[in-house]
């Protein structure tokens, strides 16, 4: 058995698929335009290849193949036993294929191979899996009536579906989408983020191969503000999911009041607490959960732990633990099985951190450490994990979401002032809270405007039969669990007299 260590990984980016090209309708088509895109390995800075730059021109070409695939593929009426087989299927595919789906993630956006290998890539397999095997459970209403009638409440796809999904995770954000809109019959029109669409465009051909038709599930490389605005736009797409920033998702709702008022669903910005009151039952637990809470994916997470609530009673002597846990995060290459922190995914998001970075400094925050660039000899995009205390709920890096490896502790004074922290954002995505209390922690986690709570961890588990979403400018609607489908189905009420 061939041995996965540094050397093989760096053999499978050379031989890694790279797809180029638009996949419509079950071909690879350049961009109508010819214009294309650089997409850059984050780890050094040199470019992997030119992609396909779509625009309006290829959008409409998608669209059209998704509507026609939905209309006269079969998949919509297919039985949905048979529709959940294919996908199974099709999650067999991306396990046949995980190290090289893998290893373009890691070229793509300079996340580690290690979590690439086991966290990512199983993920998507499970959830394209999961919500296969769900396909043919989701039963249909028969409405409480006297015996003159008989009213049904069914679910019908609503058609043409336009996913648009961020780079930090691109396939499994992108099978967080693809699964339920699939397992519903709808058809997909999928833009990757153009920093990573590499595992995008492989993961459809997979689905071609599969037996998924032609048609059903189709790929748009390019900007935002072209194809992505293309989509919102769209006449003939019936709804759009999308993960990423609060700003681009305003943009989408706005696409959708001049448009035909697609159906919107928002996963977006966080700035999740992570509150640790004095009487948290294991100091050394919280302390490695706070770190991998900021520094996982290199802090490139919507529900990353990035504000750190911590009782004053305990703060010092937490902050020690704190300070050793995060020795053990080491940014390196991301091809090396031991690394645990990757590449910030481009140049400009690695400015905009330091930016941060030098902002907190200025606003009086104190340097615990890290706050400087690393690894330079490599050409790529490493940030040291970072962590500020004394930051207090109006500076900066306590209100932005960073979306890299900086922490800012907070101090607070008892439960009530800790709540009243937490909820002072515009974001409700997740928080924790740690005690030994356990009143006071289901009053914490009723307290806390989020869409997730975790007690005495943090997200320890990517259970699918969870539903994943968030309050206020986090967004609305859910992925994962049987509540995505709703994202993805219409009901209609069907009313017999008799």
């Amino acid at each position: 058995m061939t041995e996965k260590n540094h050397a093989y990984w760096q053999a499978q980016a050379k031989a890694a698929p790279i797809r180029t090209k638009a996949f419509i309708d079950g071909e690879w088509l350049d961009a109508a335009s010819g214009e294309t895109f650089e997409t850059t390995n984050p780890a050094t800075g040199d470019v992997i290849a030119r992609v396909a730059s779509c625009d309006t021109a290829d959008v409409d070409k998608a669209v059209a193949s998704a509507r026609r695939a939905f209309r006269e593929s079969g998949w919509a009426d297919l039985h949905p036993t048979k529709r959940g087989q294919l996908m199974v299927a099709f999650s067999a595919k991306v396990a046949e294929h995980a190290d090289e789906l893998a290893v373009l993630e890691v070229m793509d956006m300079g996340k580690p191979i290690g979590d690439a290998t086991s966290i990512d890539i199983p993920a998507v397999i499970n959830c394209l899996r999961w919500y296969g095997e769900a396909a043919d459970k989701v039963m249909d209403e028969i409405a409480p009536t006297d015996a003159s009638s008989l009213a049904m409440v069914t679910r019908e796809p609503i058609g043409v579906v336009a996913a648009v999904v961020p780079w930090n995770f691109p396939l499994l954000m992108a099978a967080w989408k693809l699964g339920p809109a699939l397992a519903a019959g709808n058809s997909v029109v999928l833009k990757p983020a153009e920093q990573s669409p590499l595992s995008a465009l492989r993961l459809a051909e997979l689905a071609v191969e599969a037996g998924i038709p032609k048609g059903v599930f189709n790929v748009v490389p390019g900007l935002g503000h072209t194809a992505g605005k293309a989509l919102g736009l769209h006449m003939d797409v019936d709804g759009l999911a999308f993960t990423g920033s609060t700003q681009v998702g305003k943009y989408f709702m706005e696409y959708s009041g001049q448009s035909n008022l697609k159906r919107i669903a928002l996963e977006c910005g966080g700035k999740s607490p992570h509150i640790i009151m004095d009487d948290c039952p294991d100091l050394d637990a919280a302390a490695q959960a706070a770190a991998g809470a900021i520094f996982f994916n290199q802090g490139e997470v919507c529900t990353a732990g990035s504000r750190l609530l911590v009782d004053k009673k305990i703060k010092d002597q937490f902050i020690a633990k704190l300070l050793e846990a995060a020795k053990n995060w080491v940014p390196g290459d991301p091809l090396d099985p031991k690394t645990n922190l990757g590449a910030i995914v481009d140049k400009e998001q690695h400015s905009r951190i330091m930016k941060f970075i030098e902002t907190a400094k200025a606003e009086g925050g104190a340097l615990k450490a890290g706050g400087s660039v690393a690894r330079t000899e490599s050409g790529g995009y490493f940030i040291s994990p970072t962590i500020f205390d004394g930051i207090t709920p109006e500076m900066t890096i306590a209100r932005e979401e960073i979306f890299g490896p900086v922490l800012a502790i907070l101090e607070f004074d008892g439960e009530d002032e800790a709540i009243e922290i937490a909820n002072n954002t515009i974001y409700g995505l997740a928080g924790a809270v740690w005690s030994k209390d356990i009143s006071r922690a289901h009053r914490m986690a009723r307290a806390i405007q989020a869409g997730t709570v975790w007690v005495n961890c943090w997200d320890p588990t990517g259970d699918l039969s969870i539903p994943f979403g968030g309050y206020k400018q986090s967004g609305f609607g859910r992925d994962k669990s049987l509540h995505a489908l709703d994202k993805y189905t219409n009901l209609k009420t069907t009313w017999v007299q008799l």
